[in-house]
C-alpha cells in the first residue's frame, strides 16, 4: 500500500532538483500532488467520479476491449508476433497507468493498486535487455525500430516516464521507475551520445526527460530534454515528417525553438513542446528559450484561444489556422490540447511568478478540459465545440483513445496546481478545498483551505507555522474578476473594477499587489485564518472585432466559468435566442440540475416560425443558461456560447 514516508522525500528531490542547476529562471515550486489532500465542494465529486467509474472504464478497453495489455503480453516474449490497434497505442496504457498512481493519493484503492501492479509486471517483462520497450516495433520487427520519426517511440517513452514517476511518488514502488530510467538511459545512448539527429514527430518526451532530472538530479536527463529540443528547426526532419505532413509547422520542425514566435500545427503536440521547454529554461536559465516562450504565448492567447480557454480551431490539423479565426460550431479543441494548456501554464507560472498564466490554466481546466469528461465519468469528448446543431454527442471510447485517459490524469492530478512556494513565501493558485504542508525558509507550514469555489467567492485558509514566522503569503487575484483573459481578444460588455476583500482573523489585511498576487507579509501564528472574498456576479462577454464568428454575439461567464445555452432547457432550441441590451440576470444554485450547478436565467426575445413556415414572429421567454462543461450530459441537443444580439445571426433551420 501506499507509504507515507517516501512522499515528502519524492518532493524535496523534485524541489531540490530544479534548484541545485546555476542559472535557474525558475521562481516558484508547484507542491507536489503526493503532498496536497483535496476535499472540495466542486472537485472531490469529480475526483471519486474518475476513481470509482473513469479509470475502470479505460481499465476495461484497455484490458478487454481493445488489444493494448495482450501486445505487452505478447512483447515479453520478446519474438514477432500479431500486434493489435495503432503504432502508439502504448501510450494509453502509460497514461491509464499514471492517472491511476494520481488517483490513488486521495482515493486509495488497493484493487486498482493491485492492477496497476499487474500491468508493471506484464510491461517490465516486454522491455528489451538493452532497455528498449515499444511493443509495436517489438513485434512487427525490431530492425525497423528508431527508423521513423512519426511512428511515436519516444512519444510513448515520454507517457512510461511520466506514469513510473507518478507511480512512485504514490507508492513508493520502484519496478516501473527503473524500467523508464532504463528506456530513457536506451534511448540517450542511440541518439544523444552518438549525436544521431532525430525530431520527435510528436513531442512528449522532452517534458517527461526533465521530470525524471527533478527526480534524479542526474544531469543527463536534463542534456537529452534540452537535446531533443535542439533538434528542430534544422530540417532534419525532411524525407521522414514532413513527407508525411507536408509541412514543418505541423510539428513545430520548421525554425529552431528559440526562433520560434508563432503558435503553428497540431495543437497537443506544440503544448507539450513548450511545456517542455519552459521546463528546460526554467533550469538552464537560457533566455532564448524564455523569448520564444513569451511570444508564442501572447500569439495563443491573445489571437487564437477560444473563451473556454480551448485551443486549435481546426479539424484538418487538429491544431491551429490563421489568427482570429475561431469558428464555433465547427471548433475542434481537442480535450488532450486543453490538458496541454494546463501543463504548459503551469511551468509558465512557475518561470515568472506571474499570475496571468494561472488564469490561462484555470480557464482551461475549468472549461475547455472538464468538458471533456462527462458527469457520469464513462463518456468523453475528443473534440470541444462552442455550437452544436445537436448532432454532438460524448462516446465510450475512441480508435485514438489519449482524451479519455488524459482527462482523468488530469482531474486525477489536481493536486499539482494548487498551492507553490519561492522565495520566502507561500503562493496559492487556484482556490480549490485542501490540505497541505509545506516548506519555507527551514519552517513546516500547514495550509487548510475551504472554498464554495465556483459557485461562491468565499475563501477560507487556515495557516498553521510550526513556529511563528514571518513570510509572504501570496494569493492569486483572479484576472476574471475584471478581465476574461490577459490581452485583447475578449472583454466585459461593462468595464468597471471589481475588488476582492482580504481578512487575516477577522480584521481588514493589509496587502500589496506582485504579479497579479495579493501579498500578505506579516509574522503568522497558529491558528491564523484568512478570508478571501471575491465578487461573483455574472458577466457579458465580447470579442475582438477581427473574430468575425463572434460578431455581434455575447456570451455569459460567471467566476471562472464559461456558460452555455442548452436546447434542454429552452424548448428544444438554443438558435432562436437573441441577447437583449440590458439583461437582468439571476443566479441561482440547483443541487439536483447536472451534479449541482448555478444556472442563470434572463428573459430575451426568441425567435418562431409559424406551423406552415410562411411567418416569423418574436415573443419572450425565459432563458436558462448552464456552465458549458455539463452541456450534453442529457443526450443530444443544439448548444451555443455565443448568443446573437441580431436577428440577422438567427439560423433557423436549427
Amino acid at each position: 500500500m501506499i507509504k507515507n514516508w517516501l512522499k515528502t522525500f519524492s518532493f524535496i528531490l523534485i524541489c531540490n532538483g530544479a534548484q541545485a542547476q546555476t542559472g535557474s529562471l525558475q521562481k516558484l515550486y508547484p507542491v507536489n500532488f503526493s503532498e496536497v489532500y483535496i476535499n472540495d465542494n466542486f472537485w472531490t465529486p469529480k475526483m471519486n467520479k474518475v476513481a470509482d467509474v473513469t479509470l475502470r472504464a479505460c481499465i476495461d478497453y484497455t484490458e478487454n476491449k481493445t488489444g493494448r495489455i495482450r501486445n505487452f503480453e505478447r512483447a515479453a516474449l520478446h519474438t514477432k508476433g500479431k500486434h493489435e490497434g495503432v503504432y502508439y497505442d502504448d501510450s494509453d496504457v502509460y497514461k491509464a497507468l499514471e492517472a491511476m498512481a494520481y488517483s490513488l493519493r486521495n482515493h486509495p484503492d488497493s484493487a486498482i493498486e493491485r492492477k496497476a501492479d499487474e500491468w508493471i509486471d506484464k510491461i517490465a517483462a516486454a522491455q528489451l535487455p538493452d532497455g528498449y520497450l515499444n511493443t509495436y516495433y517489438t513485434l512487427t520487427g525490431l530492425e525497423n525500430r528508431w527508423t521513423d520519426m512519426e511512428k511515436h517511440e519516444d512519444y510513448c517513452a515520454g507517457h512510461l516516464i511520466e506514469a513510473a514517476i507518478a507511480y512512485y511518488n504514490t507508492t513508493g514502488k520502484r519496478k516501473i521507475l527503473d524500467v523508464a530510467i532504463k528506456l530513457a538511459d536506451h534511448i540517450d545512448s542511440v541518439f544523444r551520445l552518438k549525436d544521431r539527429h532525430w525530431v520527435s514527430g510528436h513531442q512528449e518526451i522532452e517534458l517527461a526527460l526533465m521530470k525524471l532530472y527533478h527526480l534524479t538530479n542526474k544531469d543527463k536527463y536534463l542534456q537529452e530534454a534540452k537535446w531533443f529540443l535542439d533538434q528542430r528547426g534544422h530540417g532534419y526532419g525532411k524525407g521522414v515528417i514532413w513527407d508525411q505532413w507536408k509541412d514543418p509547422k505541423y510539428c513545430q520542425d520548421e525554425l529552431p525553438v528559440k526562433d520560434q514566435r508563432d503558435i503553428t500545427g497540431h495543437a497537443v503536440r506544440a503544448m507539450y513542446l513548450y511545456t517542455g521547454t519552459a521546463d528546460v529554461a526554467a533550469v538552464t536559465g537560457d533566455a532564448g528559450y524564455m523569448n520564444a516562450m513569451n511570444a508564442v504565448w501572447e500569439d495563443v492567447v491573445y489571437r487564437n484561444m477560444y473563451l473556454t480557454g480551448g485551443i486549435g480551431a481546426l479539424a484538418k490539423n487538429e491544431g491551429f489556422g490563421d489568427d482570429y479565426d475561431l469558428p464555433n460550431d465547427q471548433a475542434y479543441c481537442e480535450t488532450c490540447a486543453s490538458v496541454g494548456m494546463v501543463f504548459w501554464n503551469q511551468r509558465m507560472n512557475m518561470l515568472t511568478g506571474n499570475a496571468k498564466y494561472i488564469d490561462v490554466l484555470e480557464r482551461s481546466l475549468y472549461n475547455g478540459a472538464l468538458d471533456g469528461l462527462s458527469l457520469s465519468g464513462d463518456r468523453f469528448f475528443y473534440g470541444n465545440p462552442l455550437a452544436s446543431a445537436g448532432t454532438q454527442n460524448r462516446r465510450e471510447w475512441f480508435g485514438t483513445a489519449c482524451c479519455p485517459s488524459n482527462i482523468a490524469r488530469l482531474v486525477a492530478s489536481l493536486g499539482n496546481y494548487i498551492y507553490s512556494t519561492g522565495d520566502k513565501g507561500v503562493w496559492v493558485n487556484l482556490f480549490i478545498g485542501s490540505s497541505t504542508k509545506v516548506k519555507v525558509d527551514g519552517n513546516t507550514i500547514g495550509l487548510n483551505m475551504q472554498s464554495g469555489y465556483p459557485w461562491k467567492g468565499d475563501v477560507s485558509i487556515t495557516v498553521d507555522p510550526a513556529k511563528k514566522k514571518t513570510f509572504g503569503m501570496h494569493l492569486r487575484i483572479p484576472g476574471w474578476l475584471n478581465q476574461p483573459v490577459p490581452g485583447k481578444l475578449y472583454q466585459y460588455a461593462e468595464t468597471k473594477e471589481i475588488k476582492p476583500v482580504f481578512s487575516v482573523n477577522g480584521k481588514a489585511a493589509d496587502y500589496s499587489i506582485n504579479d497579479g498576487y495579493a501579498v500578505i507579509n506579516r509574522t503568522w501564528r497558529k491558528g491564523d485564518v484568512i478570508t478571501i472574498q471575491f465578487p461573483m456576479e455574472v458577466r457579458q462577454v465580447i470579442s475582438n472585432p477581427e473574430v468575425k464568428q463572434d460578431k455581434d454575439r455575447i456570451a455569459l461567464q460567471y467566476g471562472p466559468l464559461v456558460y452555455c445555452v442548452e436546447g434542454k432547457d429552452n424548448n428544444d432550441n438554443a438558435w432562436n435566442i437573441i441577447m437583449p441590451a440590458q439583461p437582468k440576470f439571476e443566479s441561482t444554485f440547483q443541487p439536483g440540475l447536472l451534479g449541482g450547478v448555478s444556472t442563470i436565467n434572463f428573459d430575451a426575445n426568441v425567435v418562431q416560425v409559424s406551423a406552415d413556415g410562411k411567418s416569423v414572429s418574436t415573443t419572450t421567454q425565459k432563458v436558462t443558461a448552464i456552465p458549458y462543461y455539463s452541456w450534453n450530459n442529457r443526450g443530444a441537443s443544439s448548444m451555443q456560447v455565443w448568443l446573437p444580439t441580431t436577428v440577422t445571426n438567427i439560423k433557423l433551420n436549427y
